[in-house]
């Protein structure tokens, strides 16, 4: 696993052997950083649900403000933090362990806003509808966020939940990318191509 593009291309990541993480692969990062191009620089990012946190070192990697790494795994958030220290984004890196609905409350509570949100949990535990909901209200996102939930080509999720509002859907094998703007945002750049 590498990272991708930005300032720190081509840089090798440290590695988790373990089955029960799933790293996104390299050709669906790249696709979602082409749709994304114009909305990192400078963002303030969550990673929820991080695992290896392959997604926000990209984010940082090209230009992300900073980013906010999110998984209940102790093991996961020390794989992120030695990655971090890896490519020199200690400073621009925030891990938090702990439940996912609790941390966003947490971040809520002190007034926490993000510009762009990925949500990639593991499938099949109808837990993106719930991140969602968590983050449809409005209060954890910036001014013109965008939230994107990565789920199975098989799993379906609404279109709209709360204030954020389908805007893109990309499948790319069994990966799907949902992408969500706040109602009255803008859509997202048309990089990225779907591929079957």
């Amino acid at each position: 696993m590498r990272i991708i593009g930005g300032e720190r291309r081509g840089r090798r990541l440290v590695e988790w052997d373990d089955s029960a993480i799933r790293p996104m692969r390299d050709f669906v990062r790249t696709a979602l950083f082409n749709i994304l191009s114009d909305f990192v620089p400078d963002a303030a990012f969550l990673d929820l649900f991080c695992g290896t946190g392959s997604v926000g070192l990209e984010a940082l990697s090209r230009g992300a403000r900073s980013c906010t790494f999110v998984d209940r795994s102790s093991d996961a958030c020390g794989i992120v933090r030695r990655n971090l220290d890896l490519l020199d984004f200690l400073p621009r890196g925030e891990v938090i362990q702990g439940d996912a609905f609790g941390v966003l409350e947490s971040l809520r509570h002190v007034g926490r806003r993000f510009d762009l949100v990925f949500i990639g949990p593991p499938y099949y535990h109808e837990i993106v509808p719930r991140a969602l909901d968590a983050l449809g209200d409005g209060t954890l996102l910036g001014s013109d966020p965008v939230v994107v939930a990565e789920i199975h080509s098989t799993e379906s999720i609404a279109d709209a939940v709360g204030n954020l509002s389908l805007v893109d859907r990309r499948r790319y094998g069994d990966n799907q990318l949902w992408l969500y703007r706040t109602v009255g945002g803008g859509d997202v750049a048309a990089g990225g191509g779907d591929e079957s």
